[in-house]
């Protein structure tokens, strides 16, 4: 919820402090600068000494960030912010993820993850249209000094939490992971197509729909900042919908079929973005294409988890989040230069040809029965 509480208005403020437009996309992108750094080192050290650590190391970084950027007076502050928060929650998801995939069984994984992001994503589809509510009454920057208070009620409990010492606190004896033989692994095709759908989702959903896309609602559709909440709510509870319903397909069907069906809804729904429909009709494609995400985010992950040993299964988290990284990084200045350049209709075009290029490569790969 703390997360989700900017996501209707960040553009629009880092455009208030930098009325340029120069630094806009790289206060979405700070929020994964740091991160791709870390990642992958993270990976291992939880496969070493345990999930507990970064989890509770994540969450206190994230209250840093949090209160900085309730503090912003200028796009620098914000980008700075930006970037020690997204390092708290790199840690904070690696650790999660891994634990969740640690527990629970292959066969029923599918339907554990799904229901663990299922409930992540209804604080996101609570905290959108609050955080536009409340920046259209009290400013941007009081916005940050909720988010701050809910992610220091996190951090408390995690910290506090016998249960969460006792699963991930200790050092894991027998893990070898390295750094170097999971970027070897990378010969591994379907570990490598993999990396790039993270990748591709991540800059598509950061690049166009966390920046150009209420930049384009705002501007040229004039829909308020509040009812851009609304809107990205409602994308949002398509994600939850899909994670706890697909990630059970997924386990029946196969996570292959799932992520290629969600990639598919996905590219359609950009282009049917380029359409000035009227807001009831966006927010219907806004459900939907959260839908497709989550078709395809939940069963990625669990598909890497079923590639990857045991052993190295947080490293490979950690190489699978840098790649989705790399791609939240550069795909807001990338599509703010394309939106700038060639307007938005090609912009939304070339994020659905991306789409549509990552459909054929998961064709390729083969995925064996464990």
């Amino acid at each position: 919820m703390g997360m989700s509480l900017s996501s209707a208005f960040l553009p629009l403020f880092g455009n208030e402090l930098d009325p340029s437009g120069v630094l806009v996309g790289f206060v979405v992108s700070a929020w994964f600068f740091s991160r791709i750094f870390t990642e992958l080192p993270s990976g291992v050290l939880s496969d070493r000494f345990g999930r507990r650590k970064l989890l509770v190391s994540g969450l206190a970084l994230a209250v840093g960030g949090a209160l900085t950027c309730s503090l912003a007076e200028s796009a620098h502050l914000l980008i700075v912010g930006r970037a020690i928060w997204g390092l708290g929650t790199a840690l904070y998801f690696m650790s999660n993820t891994a634990l969740i995939l640690d527990l629970f069984d292959p066969d029923i994984r599918g339907r554990a993850l799904g229901t663990f992001q299922g409930i992540e994503f209804i604080g996101s589809f609570i905290g959108a249209p609050i955080g536009g509510f409340v920046a259209g009454m009290i400013g941007y920057r009081r916005v940050f000094s909720l988010a701050f208070i809910l992610i220091l009620c996190s951090f408390a409990i995690a910290f506090t939490s016998g249960g969460l010492r006792r699963m991930g606190g200790g050092t894991r004896k027998g893990v070898e992971s390295s750094v170097k033989g999971i970027f070897s692994s990378l010969t591994n095709w379907s570990l490598a197509v993999i990396c790039l759908n993270s990748f591709s989702r991540m800059f598509i959903m950061q690049g166009v729909i966390s920046t150009v896309f209420p930049l384009y609602l705002n501007h040229q559709l004039g829909i308020s900042v509040e009812l851009i909440g609304i809107l990205m709510a409602f994308r949002t509870a398509g994600h939850i919908v899909s994670t706890v319903t697909c990630g059970y397909l997924s386990d029946r069907f196969g996570r292959k079929p799932m992520i290629i069906t969600g990639l598919l809804v996905q590219s359609s729904c950009m282009y049917l973005f380029t359409i000035p429909w009227p807001f009831e009709i966006l927010t219907l494609i806004g459900f939907i294409d959260g839908f497709g995400i989550g078709m395809a985010f939940t069963s990625l992950i669990v598909l890497l988890s079923e590639i990857a040993s045991t052993e190295v299964r947080g490293a490979s988290i950690g190489l699978y989040r840098t790649f989705m990284d790399i791609g939240g990084f550069i795909g807001p200045p990338v599509f703010m230069l394309l939106f700038n350049t060639i307007g938005s209709q090609l912009t939304f075009f070339s994020a659905a040809a991306t789409l549509m290029l990552n459909i054929l490569l998961m064709i390729t790969i083969r995925v064996r029965k464990q």
